[in-house]
């Protein structure tokens, strides 16, 4: 009778660790699909809330700047804003120094939305940030706003 050695377990292999960016765009998943949430019982899309927060933001934007700001193409926005101006969220006026663009504003019905949906998203960052004291939340923040201007520097070279 022959016996036989067992075969030794093959040697695992370490993983490299997750990747910032693997990190981010899971943070990012997580983040919209809590928003998705929100928005969804207000009666509006995140990409119309995230438009909506930078006009507020940055008020009289014309339509490519409130594109490029929400991260949508120019002619999603053309679609987005015909959707909330219809609500009577925003309201589009001549830009006295051109009378071809229009800058566009948040009503006050769209502030008072977003009155409304502030608490709920403070709770959705407060839980997000729930394991960071406050100096780290701070510094997370800096530190976000850091990696977007290298990338936004990066794009414009």
């Amino acid at each position: 009778m022959s016996t036989s050695t067992p075969a030794a377990a093959p040697a695992e292999t370490a993983l490299p660790p997750a990747t910032m960016l693997y990190l981010i765009k899971q943070v990012e998943l997580a983040v919209r699909s809590r928003l998705d949430e929100l928005t969804a019982a207000h009666g509006i899309t995140t990409i119309q809330y995230t438009a909506l927060t930078v006009l507020r933001r940055h008020p009289g934007l014309i339509a490519a700047q409130l594109a490029r700001m929400s991260f949508v193409r120019a002619q999603s926005m053309t679609q987005l804003l015909g959707a909330l101006e219809s609500r009577g969220l925003v309201r589009r006026v001549p830009d006295p120094a051109s009378r071809r663009q229009m800058r566009i504003l948040l009503t006050d019905a769209a502030n008072e939305l977003l009155d409304r949906m502030y608490v709920k998203a403070v709770e959705i960052e407060q839980e997000m940030t729930a394991g960071l004291s406050p100096a780290e939340v701070t510094q997370l923040g800096t530190m976000l706003q850091s990696c977007r201007a290298a990338l936004a520097d990066s794009a414009a070279r």
